[in-house]
């Protein structure tokens, strides 16, 4: 297992990283991310049938090709979080994190005690069982993760500072789509509103706290422009990548 988290490290050094939301349980999707060139995949267990069984072949696929493997994962559970760091996911991100008692509840899930609540077996996380000896294992693994919380509601403003002081949360990541929902304006994320929240109030609070910040993007202006609003991280979507591309495809070949 890759014990290594470039993704991390990076965004630690100050850079800037790209990757790719995977709706859909591929590991080949996975490796096609890797060869265009990403710096990480998002397996989507929010919003797709991806659960630990079929994440599996992905992280390995993942792996096999040197790009980061993180996972967003709809319930704030601990022993379904478990599932996929055992398996060797390298960051988890919890959605919907609207104060800190949850944001807490997130990061705690993610590491060992006494920082957190992450149970200790012969999982592949610690080589099934060989690792010698388990108890040097268990800091790199926490050193490894990467912890993101979304900011997704604008209910979630007033607790924002407290999300923020939550120790070792590495990430506020921007989920502009129910953001901009929970604001009156659904379907409408780059909804002038909107962004004037995000900029005016998250990306300065998160920035003094020290945190880095992520969202999404859907196309590469997009990206370059959410860079330089502030963002450390953008995600494109592979399904929306694709259709983008095959829709350019057949309106140049019949034109």
């Amino acid at each position: 297992m890759d014990l290594g988290n470039r993704v991390k490290e990076r965004l630690q050094a100050g850079e800037r990283v790209v990757g790719c939301f995977v709706p859909i349980p591929s590991p080949e999707l996975v490796e096609l991310c890797a060869l265009s060139g990403f710096d990480f995949v998002l397996l989507d267990a929010e919003h797709g049938p991806i659960s630990p069984t079929t994440a599996y072949p992905m992280i390995l696929a993942a792996e096999a090709q040197s790009i980061t493997p993180l996972a967003r994962i709809g319930q704030l559970d601990r022993q379904v979080i478990l599932k996929f760091l055992d398996l060797g996911i390298a960051g988890v991100m919890i959605p919907q994190v609207n104060d800190g008692a949850a944001a807490e509840d997130a990061v705690a899930a993610l590491r060992f005690p006494p920082r957190g609540r992450r149970g200790i077996a012969g999982s592949r996380a610690f080589d099934f069982g060989n690792a010698r000896p388990p108890s040097e294992r268990v800091p790199v693994l926490n050193d490894r993760i990467l912890s993101m919380v979304q900011f997704e509601n604008v209910t979630a403003l007033d607790h924002l500072d407290e999300i923020l002081r939550t120790p070792d949360l590495d990430m506020l990541f921007v989920g502009p789509n129910d953001l901009a929902a929970s604001m009156g304006y659904a379907g409408q994320p780059g909804h002038p509103e909107v962004t004037r929240l995000v900029d005016e109030q998250v990306i300065p609070l998160a920035k003094k706290h020290g945190k880095s910040l992520g969202t999404v993007a859907v196309d590469g202006a997009s990206a370059a422009a959410t860079f330089n609003r502030g963002f450390d991280m953008v995600v494109a979507g592979a399904s929306a990548l694709f259709g983008a591309g095959a829709r350019d495809y057949l309106k140049k070949a019949l034109a």
